[in-house]
């Protein structure tokens, strides 16, 4: 059986700079009926383990070290027996809810295999310093974590962030990705590289 993708959506805060707001996450597993990687299990553990229904879990990809990413990841990792790997550049982000170090760092360009599918680790900073995509090139997605969303790039307002970085991210990362490529966002709904490519001068223009 080839690998599948699946989305759970969870609830709960994000705070940084002395402010906190509701979020909704999305939670992404992909595998087969055997064995999975989670990606950024938010929030609810409990949900991510009832979606992971007892399959093997080959790791915790997260895609920054915003809290509303990371908060549960060692939970979830613990849960459900998997080393849970953080983009080193964000380490910063991670020890302000964590004591104890991530089991791994994800490198640059760094493959992951589940299920017969290959997931590429695409450094993109801007959102945060480590922020990192991870492309499924077989499945034709890409995990965008909050770097790329239907309508514009991730916000650049707050601490860790630049939007000339980000935009340099999506430009010479993922746009280089084919027009048809799933984005598969962090939050909120999925669009394609194709129909956010054509917007880039406007986000230029509005600076944000």
């Amino acid at each position: 059986m080839s690998a599948r993708i699946e989305r759970l959506v969870t609830s709960g805060t994000f705070s940084l700079d002395g402010g906190t707001w509701d979020v909704e996450n999305n939670v992404w597993i992909v595998g087969d009926d055997h064995e999975v990687i989670v990606i950024d299990p938010a929030h609810d553990v409990a949900a991510v383990t009832e979606a992971v229904a007892g399959r093997r879990v080959l790791a915790v990809l997260l895609t920054h070290g915003h809290d509303d990413h990371v908060r549960q990841a060692v939970a979830a990792g613990e849960a459900l027996g998997a080393p849970v790997l953080l983009p080193a550049a964000d380490r910063m982000l991670w020890d302000m809810v964590h004591e104890q170090a991530p089991d791994g760092v994800v490198e640059p360009d760094q493959v992951f295999e589940v299920a017969g599918t290959q997931l590429r680790a695409l450094p993109t900073p801007g959102h945060t310093p480590g922020s990192t995509c991870y492309y499924a090139e077989d499945l034709g997605v890409v995990f965008s974590g909050d770097t790329l969303f239907k309508g514009g790039p991730g916000a650049t307002g707050r601490s860790f962030s630049d939007f000339s970085t980000i935009i340099e991210s999506i430009t010479t990362r993922l746009f280089f990705l084919p027009g048809t490529t799933r984005v598969l966002t962090g939050h909120g709904d999925e669009t394609s590289i194709g129909t956010e490519e054509p917007q880039l001068p406007e986000w230029i223009a509005r600076g944000h």
